[in-house]
């Protein structure tokens, strides 16, 4: 059973602070940026132009992602919202499609890399990589050695998980220092699945972790949960963007939530509302499920889907109008490792 926290002292800080509309990093995913490869981490070409001509328009700050993500959990960004942008797996597409464009653009971005992979047949070169990382507006960081995934699997004996998970950490961390230079403190998480144990192990080296759970990195965020919204077409389309580029950490503190592994179909999340949100104003939704209802109690939201989850990861995500046309956004990812892994 997931286990209920105590708000209390939360909930106190929540209404001292208050719900101000401060700017916050809006972290964008992306995986390919191409026409013709796989839809669900796939950006055409024009919708990715139209995306970043979306941000130049809105005179969006892009920065680069360490420097945002420190600033933005230090509370330093005031009134600057800003935008990093990521690319997992190291593409061709990355360098030959998406690299052309920013460089139009003059926005700088991260490059998540599974170094096992570099060289193969869809994927960048280290030459390309070099390229690349030899611009100050081009930051490459570490995937794992082989993209695999890395929370504990279910009756996986613990020395064997931690063998597997320090191999993968640190010998990807290693290839990236000897052919590339680099030594970056940021971990972009495969699948974007993370448990407790797995954080800790990036705690212990003083990594930021990055997920693929929806939202914005403010004040209330977690240093190895961090939140990204993906881009792939189904997620990305100009629609629904402007909203994103101006959502707002929700503000609860992350680092309280559950890590997400599941031990209850359908889960039961919890947080503090603070007394400067509405829970009128409060949406929630299920992966596949639509709009669901919640209970507060006490000051305590109380999400639950009505029905259990399909899919081996999904997701609750939870809003509510910050002002000026902006949303604090929540977003909880489930893992559920009795599914097969992708």
């Amino acid at each position: 059973m997931i286990k209920r926290f105590t708000f209390l002292m939360m909930i106190t800080a929540l209404s001292m602070a208050g719900a101000s509309a401060r700017a916050d990093l809006v972290v964008l995913q992306y995986h390919h940026v191409d026409d013709s490869t796989p839809a669900s981490t796939s950006t055409s070409r024009s919708l990715f132009e139209a995306q970043l001509q979306m941000i130049a328009d809105l005179e969006l700050e892009v920065v680069p992602l360490l420097e945002g993500t420190r600033q933005a959990l230090a509370g330093e960004l005031d009134s600057r919202q800003q935008i990093a942008i990521t690319f997992d797996d190291a593409y061709e597409s990355v360098y030959s499609a998406a690299a052309p464009l920013l460089e139009r653009f003059d926005m700088p971005y991260t490059i998540f890399v599974n170094t096992d992979a570099i060289g193969s047949r869809g994927y960048m070169t280290w030459d390309e990589l070099r390229e690349l990382g030899s611009h100050e507006s081009v930051t490459i960081a570490n995937h794992s050695t082989d993209h695999g995934h890395l929370a504990r699997k279910i009756d996986e004996p613990e020395a064997d998980w931690k063998e597997r998970v320090t191999r993968s950490l640190d010998v990807a961390q290693k290839v990236l220092k000897e052919r590339l230079g680099v030594e970056e403190p940021m971990f972009a998480y495969p699948y974007g699945e993370y448990d407790q144990a797995l954080e800790a192990k990036l705690s212990d080296r003083g990594w930021y972790g990055y997920g693929q759970q929806s939202g914005a990195i403010g004040r209330w965020s977690h240093d190895t949960r961090l939140p990204r919204f993906p881009m792939a077409n189904p997620y990305g389309q100009l629609g629904s963007l402007k909203d994103k580029l101006l959502s707002k950490g929700f503000p609860a503190p992350a680092k309280d939530m559950p890590d997400g592994i599941l031990d209850k179909n359908p889960p039961l999340l919890t947080f503090p509302l603070g007394d400067k949100l509405d829970a009128n104003r409060l949406t929630c939704f299920a992966t596949g499920q639509g709009r669901i209802d919640f209970d507060v109690v006490d000051g305590v939201v109380h999400v639950q889907a009505p029905k259990a989850g399909q899919s081996r990861r999904f997701r609750y995500n939870c809003t509510h109008p910050a002002g000026q046309g902006s949303f604090y956004w929540l977003s909880q990812q489930w893992l559920d490792r009795s599914k097969p892994e992708d």
